[in-house]
């Protein structure tokens, strides 16, 4: 790599750090307003005594059902209406806290790899079920102040465990419902170019905030396959592991359901594995 390459890709580096602009819609639920109230999108009253609009839950916009249609995709959630960090929709969180990736994310993953990586096991081996609860109950209370060092959990599984368990409370999987279909036609795929390019169109269907969180996973477990010699941990381990944390098939039908299994595994094997020429 010359030196200038290097200084680009420095700068690029630096330019990708700086916290993206993610889209959000609004979340409007039906509300009844106490004392009259004014629609913020026309600035109209709202009449009626009860159910006179909608209020979004994330960041408190009030508006008439009508109007909730014309609202752009504007949404900024304040965290007085983001009570939590687990079972929160993941764009919902990093816009609320404005972070690049839900913290969790972060912290569990520089944890992990300041004292983990040569842990046998890691990600296979299970914590503690009842302190994988208190971590999560701590990320909840105190947000990016959570206390998930070796003094308090002493046990690297435990904060495996809480990072699987963040991914698996989604309401909205990091790999959505939208693009889940693609995701498993790229498993099924023999020829290895075609199968790579369909992964990478893939990977375009999800929204900025998935994708870039993914990005940042996969990077993350690929460090972790580079320790395999101490962990035991490869790809296609980690892809048993991973593959239905990330992945939740939109069909209701078990036995569909179980099918997809395998691909899901791949399908996370195939990131790890290509992490490089995909992000």
């Amino acid at each position: 790599m010359t030196f200038l390459t290097s200084l680009v890709r420095r700068a690029t580096l630096k330019e990708n750090e700086q916290i993206p602009k993610y889209e959000k819609i609004h979340n409007f639920k039906v509300h009844t307003f106490r004392g009259p109230h004014w629609c913020e999108y026309c600035a109209n009253f709202m009449w009626g005594l009860i159910a006179q609009g909608v209020k979004c839950a994330d960041c408190g916009l009030n508006v008439h059902k009508q109007c909730s249609k014309m609202v752009p995709n504007d949404c900024k959630p304040d965290l007085k209406h983001v009570k939590k960090v687990y079972s929160c929709d993941l764009t919902t969180l990093v816009k609320a806290h404005t972070t690049k990736r839900p913290m969790v994310v972060d912290m569990c993953i520089r944890e992990i790899e300041s004292r983990g990586l040569n842990s046998e096991g890691l990600y296979r081996v299970s914590g503690f079920s009842d302190l994988i609860e208190d971590v999560k109950m701590a990320f909840d209370r105190d947000g990016e102040k959570a206390d998930i060092s070796v003094n308090m959990y002493e046990d690297i599984n435990i904060i495996t465990g809480a990072l699987k368990l963040y991914f698996r409370d989604l309401p909205i999987p990091l790999i959505t419902y939208d693009a889940y279909p693609k995701f498993i036609e790229s498993a099924k795929i023999m020829d290895p170019d075609e199968q790579l390019e369909t992964l990478h169109e893939a990977l375009k269907l999800l929204p900025p905030a998935h994708c870039e969180t993914l990005r940042y996973l996969m990077a993350h477990l690929k460090r972790v396959t580079l320790h395999e010699k101490e962990n035991l941990m490869n790809a296609e381990n980690l892809g048993i592991v991973f593959g239905p944390t990330l992945m939740r098939s939109p069909e209701l039908d078990a036995m569909a359901a179980l099918n997809d299994i395998r691909y899901q595994r791949l399908v996370v094997e195939l990131l790890i594995k290509n992490e490089d020429i995909l992000f």
